[in-house]
């Protein structure tokens, strides 16, 4: 496929667009707990989805998995469970420290250590450097962890202006910030989860999977976290009974349960969205691979607080709020231009 990093970074936007909204159907569900929610929405994202998007894109698709080399699929799938705890830890920071900041802080370090961790593995931090370009790219990514830290110092703002105003007993500054670094540490495994789990989308584009090679991959990361979640929460379920909110047993009515479902299965689509976006993209950034993952964590965070702005999430904050919300959206557009056309820049020369 030729490259082209300018639509990359498009397709990047929209999967970034897609992973910031993810969590916005669970508060359509009513009289469910956090736990039912997630049970069902992990099914959708981890599973289901996954195995979906597989199957109608990628030629041969059961045939590649059954036939990749088990140590690859091992590794990609255990790397992938190991991200299953970091997106526990995600979901339980958002309900102690807020959507806003639990994304500024385990974004901003899944977005670096997901882009260098693999480089560093693989000892290609100078090889990749040392391209045409990469000095351009290498600026844009300074630029995008200068809008990561704008993004949190926002939201600690954010928390300062309502801080006398808050719900006291739900926010949890010490625990969520422990819960959002441990995601963000995690997080930044997935990625290379996903870099293990290469081999399989190679084979999958001998098939004629073109620029969806990367969904023969995806179902095998994902599933190692759908086991460690659904071990989880169910243990957690039969703990604290809330299992029986799947069904009558619990008293919610059956049209609410069908509608608690269809929220939560389009939570889990909407995470799955970003990745089916992510290999898309990934694919066409051609020698500047390696920083698709900086670049669509920078684009996650930049939506998720436009859709923040969009629930009123900021109202009423302070003027010194705004403007450090403001400087940190243009730094993460700013940077996304300039890896975008350091991307373009250094294939063009390479050519």
């Amino acid at each position: 496929m030729t490259p082209n990093p300018v639509l990359g970074t498009i397709l990047h936007a929209i999967g970034g667009a897609s992973a910031s909204a993810c969590y916005l159907p669970s508060q359509q569900t009513k009289n469910w707990s956090w736990g039912t929610f997630w049970l069902v929405q992990s099914v959708f994202a981890w599973l289901i989805m996954p195995l979906l998007v597989g199957y109608l894109t990628v030629p041969d698709f059961f045939k590649i998995l059954y036939n990749a080399p088990s140590d690859i699929v091992w590794k990609a799938f255990l790397l992938g469970a190991v991200y299953g705890f970091g997106g526990m830890s995600f979901g339980f920071a958002i309900l102690r420290i807020g959507y806003s900041l639990t994304y500024s802080i385990s974004i901003g370090l899944s977005a670096v250590l997901g882009t260098m961790t693999p480089l560093l593995i693989h000892g290609q931090v100078v090889e990749y450097f040392s391209r045409p370009g990469s000095s351009i790219v290498l600026v844009g990514m300074i630029v995008a962890v200068i809008g990561i830290v704008f993004v949190g110092k926002a939201g600690f703002s954010k928390e300062n202006d309502f801080g006398e105003h808050s719900d006291k007993p739900k926010f949890d500054m010490r625990t969520g910030l422990l819960l959002a670094i441990v995601g963000g540490i995690l997080s930044a495994v997935f990625n290379i989860s996903l870099e293990a789990g290469q081999p399989i989308a190679d084979m999958a584009a001998l098939h004629g999977a073109g620029e969806f090679e990367g969904n023969a991959k995806l179902i095998v990361s994902t599933s190692g976290c759908l086991v460690v979640n659904l071990v989880w929460f169910i243990i957690a379920g039969i703990k604290n009974k809330t299992l029986k909110e799947f069904s009558s047993a619990s008293g919610i009515s059956v049209a609410q349960r069908t509608k608690n479902t269809l929220w939560s299965a389009l939570a889990g689509t909407l995470w799955c969205g970003q990745f089916f976006f992510y290999g898309i993209a990934h694919v066409r950034m051609g020698n500047f691979q390696f920083i698709s993952w900086v670049l669509h964590m920078s684009m996650l965070i930049f939506f998720s607080y436009g859709v923040g702005l969009l629930m009123k999430e900021w109202k009423n904050v302070s003027k010194k709020t705004y403007r450090i919300l403001i400087i940190a959206m243009l730094l993460l557009f700013v940077s996304a231009v300039i890896i975008s056309y350091g991307s373009w820049y250094g294939e063009k020369m390479m050519q």
